[in-house]
């Protein structure tokens, strides 16, 4: 099918799938990342073979990547996650590393480059997909949300980097010098963002608000692609850059016009989550390579394998680094979030794969493990905390039962 016969399949997708949720909540809490990537599946070259991707459809999908790794920067609030809490989510992501890579290696017989792509997928967390979840389920802004945000924001900007440092081509010296100097470059941007604005930029900020100058907007926008335009310049993963600017633009808007941020990343949000973040997760399971993962006993016994490891290698050591204030429920729950990972498994497992040292049934069941941490895990977790089903989602799911 052609760009814009699969650009309408995709959008009709992305509003059937939470139809589908509002729906299931009847019985069970499925995350909508969920629906948008079964159904694209569906959609994809290896089934009904209605929807193929081209670089039209591609660029969207990295632009909703970009979009959910962004809101998931902006979202981080330094000031609550610094101290123990982030030395501890630090310390557990580093011990993951050098757990993940000593498994990959003896997993692939010590072939390095593709011991590094699988080492450092087993390290993520999909912080952009688990805050959505926090939020509706109500926990995020508790004290349990914001060790979860720090271990998930270390589980989110720790693989970035290692992607630079592993993935990037470059001799590690090399590597090092470029992150650095983006590093340096940022700070800088940093520095600027905390300077006190004018009072203009406020009033601007709340005037064209409801109008069609949308100056906070326009002005993020500005944000984004500056530091995606920024990482590729260093020739740095576009990820790295869609991080710091949502850290940036947090920093910007509660700093000079903090009564109108909140409106303004609801603005933004529906931006995202409204087109952006369906789009990413519909074509992956469009892109989903279905075939090589149902080809053969082996890539379905590494989906297990992988899955079990996303639990043992990046959940276990998440619970033995818990805030000792963390009861034994919500450690179990910290563990289970801090495994559901699906976003950079996508990208890292992509880079293996377009590089020649992942095979694509491997790929496919990394990718799999992902995606049914992202169904799984979840789920768990909120059955640890002693909930069954988010407040807003059982108000959905009451309100299903009266139809």
């Amino acid at each position: 099918m052609s760009s814009p016969g699969t650009l309408i399949l995709i959008m009709a997708i992305a509003v059937l799938a939470p139809l589908l949720a509002f729906a299931a909540a009847r019985w069970l809490t499925v995350p909508l990342a969920i629906f948008e990537i079964g159904l694209g599946i569906v959609i994809g070259p290896d089934a009904l073979g209605w929807a193929h991707s081209d670089d039209l459809i591609a660029t969207l999908s990295n632009l909703g990547l970009s979009m959910m790794i962004f809101l998931a920067g902006y979202e981080i609030e330094f000031a609550a996650v610094r101290g123990d809490t982030l030395r501890r989510a630090a310390g557990a992501w580093l011990l993951t590393l050098a757990v993940a890579l000593g498994i990959a290696f003896a997993l692939t017989g010590a072939q390095a480059t593709k011991s590094f792509v699988v080492g450092t997928a087993l390290t993520s967390t999909a912080l952009g997909a688990v805050l959505p979840m926090l939020r509706d389920s109500g926990v995020l802004h508790g004290r349990f949300g914001t060790v979860v945000m720090a271990f998930g924001a270390v589980g989110e900007f720790g693989p970035i980097i290692a992607m630079a440092l592993l993935l990037s081509g470059r001799a590690p010296g090399a590597a090092t010098a470029v992150l650095a100097a983006f590093a340096a470059v940022t700070a800088g941007a940093v520095c600027w963002a905390m300077r006190p604005r004018p009072p203009w930029f406020a009033r601007v900020v709340a005037t064209t608000l409801h109008t069609s100058g949308q100056f906070a907007v326009r002005l993020v926008m500005l944000l984004l692609a500056a530091m995606l335009g920024l990482s590729v310049a260093f020739g740095l993963d576009t990820l790295l850059g869609a991080f710091a600017a949502g850290l940036l633009t947090r920093l910007v808007l509660n700093g000079a016009a903090p009564e109108s941020s909140a409106e303004v990343l609801g603005r933004i949000e529906a931006m995202g989550f409204g087109f952006l973040v369906p789009f990413f997760f519909i074509v992956t399971g469009i892109d989903f390579d279905l075939d090589a993962l149902l080809g053969g006993g082996r890539p379905l016994l590494l989906l297990l394998v992988f899955l079990l490891l996303f639990l043992l290698v990046r959940g276990a050591p998440a619970w033995l680094l818990a805030p000792r204030d963390l009861s034994r429920r919500e450690r179990v729950s910290l563990l289970l979030y801090s495994a559901t990972c699906l976003p950079l498994v996508v990208a890292i497992t992509t880079i293996g794969v377009d590089d020649g040292v992942l095979e694509k049934n491997e790929a496919a069941a990394l990718v799999g493990a992902a995606m049914l941490s992202v169904l799984a895990f979840p789920l768990l977790a909120l059955r640890a905390l002693g909930r069954q089903r988010p407040p807003l989602e059982k108000e959905l799911g009451e309100q299903s039962e009266a139809w």
